[in-house]
């Protein structure tokens, strides 16, 4: 099972960014993702920055040697197929064989985002014949496509068109089903992955202070690096190849240290 961080992509200095990639391929985490949005909402209902995933995704090759690098996922709606693809093959040349390139339809909560620049999505069929269209256009191309999504017509893109699969949050045992079910579907060698939030720490108390402090959503992993590690086992068992970490406190590369050099190290083998 490898094992994948998050970064922060709701910041204005890409620096930040590039700090904790950085961190993350020194302390031997197997790969980096960003997100797609345009910009994320406090709970005060003000707006953080947003950084454009490709963009980034150049930046942060830029700025590595080793480490996979992919997309958590790009939002099919948001960019022509052609469009999409392209800017994939320029990630996957700047930086051969690294590249997962993971993308959605879009959901429900993306629609503010959608809304405030007048984004029309459509409805889901639409949506859904997006992604199919993105998939298309992007598989076979070198670089490994996963789709990320619970529903089911986004999981039969899946199955029919991709590589493999991401659920973000949920547990081990929903993981464990929805897994058992496209690998069978797609009867080829498939990748089923997960990724969720979590609050590491140092330790349990450390982890359940910052919890306290940034109030993550409920369900968010919360611990130190044995607690951690144990958790992230459970999807091993289920059936992860991969597991992408989404810190809650994104921009602090300590984190990555953690992951890296405490929580990976623990992970069954």
């Amino acid at each position: 099972m490898k094992v994948g961080l998050t970064l922060p992509s709701f910041v204005s200095d890409p620096g930040t960014v590039l700090a904790v990639a950085r961190a993350a391929e020194t302390a031997g985490v197997d790969g980096v993702f960003v997100y797609d949005h345009l910009f994320r909402s406090t709970p005060e209902g003000r707006r953080r920055p947003a950084l454009e995933p490709v963009a980034l995704l150049g930046a942060v090759c830029a700025a590595t040697e080793r480490i996979t690098v992919g997309t958590l996922v790009a939002r099919a709606s948001l960019r022509p197929a052609a469009s999409l693809h392209a800017a994939f093959m320029t990630v996957a040349r700047l930086a051969p064989g690294r590249l997962v390139a993971g993308i959605g339809a879009g959901d429900s909560h993306s629609r503010a985002e959608n809304d405030a620049f007048g984004v029309t999505v459509g409805s889901a069929d639409y949506r859904i014949q997006r992604l199919r269209d993105a998939v298309t256009a992007s598989r076979g191309a070198g670089y490994p496509v996963w789709v990320g999504g619970l529903s089911a017509p986004v999981r039969a893109v899946a199955t029919e068109l991709a590589d493999g699969w991401n659920q973000w949050g949920g547990t081990p045992d929903q993981f464990k089903a929805r897994a058992h079910e496209l690998r069978a579907a797609a009867g080829r060698p498939f990748a089923c992955t997960w990724g969720g939030l979590v609050v590491l720490g140092v330790d349990d108390a450390d982890a359940n202070q910052k919890a306290r402090r940034l109030q993550p959503d409920r369900g968010a992993i919360t611990g130190g690096p044995a607690r951690v590690a144990d958790a992230l086992d459970a999807y091993g068992a289920a059936g992860a190849e991969w597991v992408v970490v989404g810190p809650v406190d994104a921009s602090d590369a300590g984190n990555a240290r953690i992951l890296g050099e405490h929580v990976r190290p623990r992970l069954a083998p």
